[in-house]
């Protein structure tokens, strides 16, 4: 890489993390003549719930220069946010997350923290309640559309597509080797060796052979796996001599996962169908399902469970992976919509661990096994938000711009902030027919 490359990654972050040009250095040495400019009640609304903060520290550039600190830096360092236009605060006090997510792709704040930042918030969560969750009747029309969204047949390829049809190169740039789009299981998950928080690639085949070892595959087994993303499992399972059938709404997705198992000799070990579950027929010894519950919609829950039920041999198993909201958030989450429903997975919601946990039961599904790894989750996100920033001069040269750019930083750090604070987990449900 030469130094004019390095420069130009460094610029096209840059205008991502602070998409006006300034960085609260620069900002800071700007003429402060504006600042006797009256702070608007928006405004003062939002930094007086911040001077409340107790875990962790920020530094509020104003559109007028002015800086306020809130927070305790004891509990972690400064954390810095500049504000370039003051319907920020407005924002953030109408719409919640989504007014946060939807200014910062605007370009109307930046950050050089942006994980840090969010995680900053989740933690706070009881204190900025108000401002995370925004007025309930303006985001009136968010919700209307969220339930517009709903994963009928139709409506969930058409919002399947929506995400995973961006293109498989896209992927591909920040993805691992292993094109696996979930979290990832790093050695010992107990008591994680630091050093092997590096590895992704291995941490994402010993999270397929975890679920391989829990249902004890042995060579001729049939697994269907629902949601079969670019084949990663499929792959793993065929090298033990079962023949997966996958499952995908994402054309881009199937495409790849057949030349993936052609390329590799494995292709009389799976098939790949543009089949909705619900549409699946036979029956099998055993069923995975990784990170595809979330896309289910909570109207379908029993449809699903019922499915996995008819669909395994009396005594078989499946494996369930599955992104969770905490059990004492769930019901007001289910009453809303948040900053990932209204841009990133239409239609889409998170169970809580009991809420999956009952649902699963009154389909006649007992879970004899439960693992939980958000914090691999949060490792997993960050590895991807670093790998995409180093990326973005590819990423720009697929056509993408700045808006998009920071709509995905926004995306994977929001995600990261939720595991890292505990308000979301990762589990891998085992279910007995």
């Amino acid at each position: 890489m030469n130094i004019r490359t390095e420069a130009l990654k460094s610029d096209a972050l840059t205008e991502t993390l602070y998409p006006s040009g300034h960085s609260p250095q620069a900002t800071a040495t700007e003429n402060t003549a504006t600042a006797s400019v009256r702070i608007p009640s928006a405004a003062r609304t939002v930094l007086a719930m911040l001077d409340n903060i107790q875990h962790g520290a920020l530094l509020i550039t104003l559109p007028n220069d002015q800086q306020h600190r809130c927070g305790n830096s004891d509990h972690g360092s400064m954390i810095d946010m500049v504000v370039y236009d003051w319907a920020v605060f407005e924002a953030f006090i109408a719409r919640g997350d989504i007014g946060a997510a939807e200014t910062f792709i605007e370009g109307l704040w930046g950050t050089d923290s942006l994980s840090a930042l969010l995680t900053l918030i989740a933690r706070n969560r009881a204190i900025l309640e108000k401002a995370i969750h925004g007025r309930r009747w303006q985001l009136l029309s968010a919700w209307v559309l969220h339930r517009l969204r709903a994963n009928t047949r139709r409506g969930s390829k058409r919002n399947i597509m929506a995400h995973y049809d961006l293109g498989n190169d896209f992927y591909q740039l920040w993805l691992d080797e292993t094109m696996t789009y979930s979290s990832a299981l790093f050695r010992d998950h107990a008591h994680p060796d630091q050093a092997s928080w590096h590895d992704l690639p291995a941490a994402q085949r010993a999270k397929n052979n975890r679920m391989l070892d829990a249902l004890e595959v042995q060579p001729g087994a049939r697994i269907l796996e629902v949601g079969c993303g670019w084949g990663g499992f499929a792959e793993q399972a065929a090298a033990r001599g079962a023949h997966v059938t996958g499952l995908t709404l994402s054309p881009a997705q199937r495409a790849f996962a057949q030349t993936r198992a052609g390329a590799g000799g494995w292709a009389t070990g799976a098939e790949f169908l543009l089949t909705d579950y619900r549409d699946i027929q036979g029956q099998f010894d055993h069923i995975v399902s990784v990170e595809m519950f979330e896309a289910v919609g909570e109207r379908w829950w029993p449809t699903y469970f019922r499915t996995l039920k008819r669909l395994l041999k009396p005594g078989g198993q499946a494996i369930v992976q599955v992104i969770t909201i905490d059990d004492a958030l769930f019901h007001r989450y289910r009453r809303g919509t948040d900053f990932i429903q209204r841009h990133i997975f239409p239609g889409g919601m998170l169970p809580s661990p009991g809420t999956f946990r009952a649902r699963a039961q009154r389909a006649g599904l007992a879970v004899v096994d439960d693992l939980a790894f958000g914090a691999h989750y949060a490792r997993t996100l960050e590895l991807w938000h670093d790998a995409f920033c180093e990326r973005l001069l590819e990423v720009k040269a697929q056509g993408f711009d700045d808006r998009f750019i920071r709509l995905w930083r926004f995306y994977l750090a929001y995600c990261e902030a939720g595991f890292r604070a505990g308000s979301i987990d990762v589990h891998q449900f085992t279910l007995q027919a």
